[in-house]
């Protein structure tokens, strides 16, 4: 019995991570931060292609109304979503670390796109927004929150990558 119960406890972090982590938003006074995780079974660099292909996220994510503009370093991008379909985001690639992490935003918040390489083939796909400053608590009631569209982005991201992972092998 001692064997099994130590055998379990070996294994528990490694499913316990493995796993999906739906959208979590953590709500402080001058500042809101929503996070979600996902396990693709795709190579980075199939991820990094989609999140980087401007012309072709109307196709596979359905949070996205339209974007414009090139994803690479320093660019600015124009996007709409469907979170806020009147409001057109003006958004810098700040960081653009090619099957990494990327980092776009304005003056109001930050969107962090992680991807890890995971032993067994698998890629954690991480994305966290944080939202605020010193006015933030000024206008937090207007912003909606951002669970559901996480987890849409994310299981539409997953979809597409797997799709193609299939499609290469």
């Amino acid at each position: 019995m001692k064997k099994l119960l130590m055998l379990f406890l070996m294994a528990t972090p490694a499913f316990i991570s493995a796993q999906e982590s739906p959208a979590a938003t953590v709500r402080k006074t001058f500042s809101r931060t929503t996070s979600v995780s996902t396990v693709i079974k795709a190579d980075p660099a199939v991820i990094w292609a989609l999140l980087t292909h401007a012309a072709d996220y109307k196709r596979w994510n359905s949070t996205i109304i339209s974007i414009e503009g090139d994803i690479a370093p320093g660019e600015t991008i124009r996007l709409k979503s469907t979170l806020d379909p009147k409001r057109t985001f003006k958004l810098k690639v700040k960081t653009f670390e090619p099957e990494n992490r990327m980092v776009w935003g304005d003056g109001k918040g930050k969107r962090t796109y992680t991807l890890t390489r995971n032993e067994n083939g698998t890629t954690t796909f991480s994305m966290t927004e944080k939202i605020g400053g010193l006015m933030f608590p000024l206008y937090a009631k207007y912003i909606p929150p951002f669970d559901a569209t996480f987890n849409r982005f994310a299981a539409d991201l997953k979809q597409e990558a797997e799709k193609i992972g299939r499609n290469d092998e």
